[in-house]
């Protein structure tokens, strides 16, 4: 499924990021990124993907509840264990499931909206989600790692991808 492909392409090119940067300039504050690093930007985007994998297996997924695992962020081998987790989730995924949502968007209070979903509407989410990231971390990584070759289209949308070709070709 071109989905799940579009998914492993997105974690290949994060654990490509992963893997050229050095251990300090991962867990290494960027300011002009808020003081975030590269490694909180990696765990932020990989833990909406272990968090609907987890979710999976409940009906239910909560993208408020992950773990916020600090690990991840100032650990290089422990998020490129993460990302080869997810990927071998991929491969062996079962059939759509379908999965209700549960959002807060309120500062109030806690209650949740239920907004039924699937697997697949979750993981296109979590694509859109990770290219977002992607990009700013594309700021961040030139900012305090600029030795670091990113993939050609690191942080860029498909759909961008395919408009800029098409000027190109114009």
């Amino acid at each position: 499924m071109k989905l799940i492909e579009a998914c492993k392409e997105i974690l290949r090119q994060l654990d490509t990021v992963i893997n050229s940067i050095k251990d300090e300039d991962f867990t290494k504050p960027i300011p002009s990124l808020n003081s975030s690093t590269v490694g909180q930007h990696v765990r932020h985007t990989l833990e909406f993907f272990t968090c609907l994998i987890n979710s999976a297996k409940t009906g239910q997924v909560n993208y408020d509840n992950r773990d916020h695992d600090q690990v991840i962020e100032q650990d290089k081998t422990v998020a490129q264990a993460v990302v080869t987790d997810i990927i071998n989730f991929l491969d062996s995924t079962p059939l759509n499931t379908e999965l209700v949502l549960q959002a807060n968007y309120s500062l109030s209070d806690d209650d949740c909206t239920s907004i039924n979903t699937n697997l697949y509407r979750e993981l296109a989410y979590n694509i859109e989600h990770a290219i977002h990231h992607m990009a700013i971390l594309k700021v961040g990584i030139k900012e305090v790692a600029p030795y670091v070759t990113l993939p050609s289209h690191f942080g860029v949308a498909v759909s961008t991808i395919k408009y800029q070709q098409a000027q190109v070709v114009k």
